[in-house]
């Protein structure tokens, strides 16, 4: 059996190999770890389908792989399945998919696949068989989700699902270059002095390419202002000795994050995202904040999904939570997906007003500066107070200026008339489950 790249995420067609965690000749257990591949802002473990022996590892560190791309190959336990070298293939003269793809990518597969040993081919009923044949797909290429590996049409649907995810990427790639501007001149830095080289790693390539994407295709606009915190902080330095007995920490941006979703319920096209193939605005219910987080390998950005669910002190934890496993680069795949609204802070490195990229296929994202003690009039006194800047770089294809001008306008009046309720709330209750489950009792 050739264990194969697998399709890890939607439009995740490549990564690079981290680790390689197992030996030729070993012995492994169906779903043990195999290897890592670092894809997407994350590393993501490929599990064995089988329990076997490992005949032939196809990969090293550092190696980059594409989706369906051969990795390891496995003799099966109990089984006479032959050497990898001899291991079956997928006939050369088979029917092509209907959809066309790239020559050099093979069709993907939402896990592993095996190349049927019977002369009968895969397990599967006539209809399907028939399907197969009148849409040209090769049954051997398709993973059965029924027992046995049965094929069934929905296997064949997201068969060929995945195939045109393939297609279009591949196609997006090819075509960029003639309606890009001309690539920047080759320069040979060595002529002025002595130089270092450092590969670039598969994360900073990738945010690379979604900033350049973003930056390109969403027209930018920024929006700036500045919010007096005196008061958040004031409350902050109240509550925090009791959110340290929760096991927690409550920052300013714990705070802010209950102050944004609830501007957002007042101006939902900020939570949307534009469908450009349906020529529709997707205005989305939930409320799943990104958070970008500094690591040393680049920024990476966590999701903390129904922001509006849920009271502060589970807030501040899974903030936590998410932002170490950011940091350890364990945070999953699917924690980094679904996002409708990011917020940046730089608050605690430097700097004031910045212009923050767009997350697309998001709407909007909020930028924190760092807070500075100013000279304000308050009631026509002049007092030092705490002011942060607050950047908002919005789709203008979607958001008018206007709308922009009056979202950061009440923003900046939440954060400066900060409730305590949410903080008497958040303490009263009486058990605070983990931080991905709802508030307790919300619906009471």
């Amino acid at each position: 059996m050739d264990v194969r790249v697998p399709i890890l995420a939607e439009g995740i067609n490549a990564g690079t190999v981290i680790k390689v965690l197992v030996s030729e000749g070993d012995t492994v257990k169906k779903d043990q770890d195999l290897v890592e591949i670092e894809t997407e802002k994350a590393a993501a473990p490929i599990p064995s389908p089988v329990a076997g022996k490992v005949n032939r590892i196809h990969v090293k560190e550092g190696d980059a792989v594409s989706v369906g791309q051969v990795i390891i190959s496995i003799s099966e336990s109990g089984t006479k399945s032959a050497p990898a070298q001899t291991a079956p293939e997928v006939p050369q003269k088979s029917a092509q998919p209907a959809i066309p793809a790239p020559a050099q990518v093979m069709p993907p597969a939402p896990q592993a696949f095996q190349a049927s040993a019977s002369q009968f081919g895969p397990a599967a009923s006539p209809t399907v068989r028939k399907l197969a044949r009148e849409l040209g797909i090769d049954l051997t290429r398709v993973r059965g989700s029924e027992h046995g590996g049965r094929i069934v049409v929905e296997d064949l649907r997201n068969y060929i699902q995945q195939l045109q995810a393939v297609a279009l990427n591949q196609a997006g790639t090819s075509s960029a270059p003639a309606s890009a501007s001309p690539a920047l001149p080759q320069v040979d830095f060595r002529k002025w002095g002595p130089v270092k080289r450092e590969k670039l790693s598969s994360l900073r390539k990738k945010i690379g390419e979604k900033m350049v994407a973003s930056w390109t295709h969403l027209p930018h606009v920024t929006q700036f202002d500045e919010a007096d915190v005196s008061d958040m902080l004031d409350l902050r330095k109240k509550y925090v000795a009791n959110f340290e007995k929760q096991g927690t920490r409550l920052t300013l941006t714990v705070l802010i994050l209950k102050a944004v979703v609830d501007v957002l319920k007042r101006h939902p096209i900020f939570n949307a995202s534009i469908d450009d193939r349906a020529g529709e605005i997707v205005f989305k219910q939930y409320y799943h904040f990104g958070i970008a987080v500094d690591t040393e390998q680049g920024l990476i950005v966590p999701v903390i999904r129904n922001v509006d669910q849920k009271n502060l002190v589970q807030l501040a934890k899974e903030l936590q939570e998410l932002a170490q496993k950011t940091r350890d680069r364990k945070v999953a795949l699917d924690d980094l997906q679904g996002g409708t609204f990011t917020i940046t802070n730089q608050g605690g490195i430097g700097g004031a007003h910045f212009t923050p990229i767009i997350n697309a296929p998001e709407a909007a994202i909020l930028g924190l500066g760092q807070g500075m003690r100013k000279p304000v009039d308050v009631k026509g006194e002049i007092k030092l107070r705490t002011m942060v800047p607050l950047c908002l770089s919005y789709d203008h294809r979607l958001i008018d200026g206007g709308k922009a001008a009056k979202f950061i306008r009440e923003l900046r009046e939440s954060i400066e008339a900060f409730s305590e309720q949410p903080l008497i709330d958040a303490m009263s209750a009486k058990k605070l489950p983990s931080g991905k489950d709802k508030l307790a009792g919300s619906k009471k």
